[in-house]
């Protein structure tokens, strides 16, 4: 008899009557069941609304000392279930633009295959563990606040971090009240020492006629070629000329 096929076929195969009648009766369900039974998946890949020419996202702004022009990061969302108790926002979506042409390849290749990674659906969060990871074999640099980045990669995987934090797919590691308190208190001991040597090696410099002395750690300055920088604040900076990693 005649079947109507009121779905997208998808997929196909042979199926003989004595392994279909042993296939059913080992399901439960009898051939007429089965014949109109749905393909559920585990996974959908998410598709662009149909009506909507415009998706909601956030711009992030990178600025390396590597570099003198800035990177901006845009990642479009898609709400899944609107409306509804099941109401989720999910990456569909990202763009990194820069004047700096040197990275216009890698850039390209990176975007479209992080917005395919979004549109294919499921767990998308690994993707800012795996940059996270990416070292840069000339060495990282320091952000603002002395947070440091192994690779302008990394730095774009932590946007893509905050930014699945900030929709709710991730949640943000947070310390406990004790261990906040505890930092704080270390933070400003660290500073009171840091500063009142500073200070000492000033006056020291002043009083005397010979040329100022620094720490016996510091590191030669690429800009003044004085061996004079120290880490201030988490951040590389020059004693003698101001020059500072974190610009």
């Amino acid at each position: 008899m005649p079947i109507k096929i009121d779905h997208k076929i998808v997929g196909y195969e042979v199926v003989k009557e004595d392994e279909q009648e042993s296939s059913a009766q080992h399901d439960g369900l009898s051939r007429e069941e089965r014949s109109t039974a749905k393909v559920i998946r585990m996974t959908e890949k998410v598709q662009r609304p149909e009506g909507f020419d415009s998706l909601e996202g956030s711009t992030y702004k990178i600025k390396t000392p590597l570099d003198d022009h800035a990177m901006y990061v845009t990642i479009n969302d898609i709400i899944l279930n609107a409306g509804t108790e099941h109401e989720s926002r999910r990456p569909f979506e990202i763009f990194i633009n820069s004047k700096n042409m040197d990275h216009f390849q890698w850039i390209v290749a990176l975007t479209r295959l992080m917005s395919a990674v979004f549109r294919k659906g499921g767990d998308v969060t690994f993707l800012a563990e795996e940059l996270q990871a990416v070292f840069d074999p000339r060495g990282g640099y320091f952000k603002p606040g002395g947070k440091f980045m192994p690779s302008i990669i990394a730095e774009i995987g932590a946007v893509i971090e905050h930014h699945l934090q900030k929709i709710g797919l991730m949640e943000k590691e947070e310390l406990s009240e004790q261990q906040q308190l505890m930092l704080d208190q270390k933070r400003a001991e660290a500073e009171a020492h840091a500063q009142k040597k500073m200070l000492n090696e000033a006056e020291a410099a002043r009083d005397g006629d010979e040329e100022p002395s620094y720490p016996a750690s510091a590191t030669l300055c690429h800009k003044c070629h004085t061996k004079a920088v120290v880490i201030m604040d988490n951040c590389a900076t020059c004693l003698s000329c101001g020059y500072s990693k974190c610009g």
